[in-house]
């Protein structure tokens, strides 16, 4: 699973890379969520397989600062991604005679880079709050990673309290944020749509949107399984099979759903695909 996360994301990093029909805004927003994936599934699932492996499950001090660190550098760019992917089908649906204005290759890579950016400023942000408080109780953190809410159990002190909120706060916030901006552009998405009067020319611009949106209930569904269950008794095991939905499953599954919901994607990496293997023949 994790080699064909990276396969995966890397032959739709290629494809966009390869086909200069897929040059346009959109793949260019795809490729980036790739990057940001491989990155994401890079540093949380390697550890999590030696641990798997081996009987000495340990992490530095260090190593764990790290891994919390790209994680959500990695975590909060995926939903800043998905937030611009949404506001690009926005434009392209809602105002698509200023589209070529609205979203010209610098205002793409601006976009891009902002993401990059504020996901790096919320995972510099998380891991300084978090790794300021002391750490007076037991080392063994009952999770299968360095997770900040079982990070947070281990810490003591006055500060506890408010930090957690403070670190919640701010993950919520701007996980809420970014849902309600993408919401926003599917309820004027639809409402363009609605007034297309062929039933084939809804479905046709709908179904531009299908795979993005399809991933946005994915990333935000998974992410609520973990950040929103109720308070209980809950297992090792129960608590690591929520967090592999979050951080195994979304990687997986998004270059299969990108690739088998996107025609033009899916012809795409069938050309360059016939193109490698029988040149004679394409």
């Amino acid at each position: 699973m994790y080699l064909f996360t990276l396969l995966g994301n890397l032959l739709i990093m290629a494809t966009i890379w390869r086909e200069h029909s897929l040059h346009t805004p959109m793949y260019l927003f795809l490729c980036a969520l790739s990057i940001s994936e491989i990155l994401f599934t890079v540093a949380i699932t390697p550890r999590m397989l030696i641990d798997m492996l081996s009987s000495h499950h340990s992490i530095t001090f260090v190593a764990c600062a790290s891994q919390i660190f790209f994680s959500f550098t990695f975590g909060f760019t995926q939903s800043f991604l998905l937030t611009v992917m949404g506001y690009d089908r926005y434009v392209a649906i809602c105002h698509p005679l200023r589209y070529n204005m609205l979203m010209s290759p610098r205002d793409c890579a601006r976009l891009v880079s902002w993401c990059w950016a504020g996901g790096s400023v919320m995972g510099m942000m998380v891991t300084l709050i978090v790794f300021h408080l002391t750490f007076c109780r037991s080392n063994e953190i009952h999770h299968f990673a360095c997770h900040v809410l079982a990070l947070l159990k281990l810490a003591c002190g006055k500060e506890t309290a408010p930090v957690t909120m403070v670190v919640i706060i701010v993950c919520v916030t701007a996980l809420l944020g970014c849902l309600f901006l993408i919401v926003l552009s599917y309820i004027f998405i639809m409402a363009a749509i609605l007034r297309i009067p062929s039933t084939e020319g809804r479905h046709k611009t709908f179904s531009t949107c299908v795979s993005h949106l399809t991933i946005v209930v994915m990333h935000y569904g998974f992410a609520s399984i973990i950040y929103l269950k109720p308070k209980g008794p809950h297992s090792m095991d129960s608590n690591t099979l929520m967090a592999t939905t979050y951080t195994v499953f979304t990687p997986f599954l998004s270059p299969i759903i990108f690739s088998l919901r996107n025609k033009e994607l899916k012809s795409a990496i069938k050309r360059s695909f016939c193109r490698k293997f029988f040149p004679l023949s394409c």
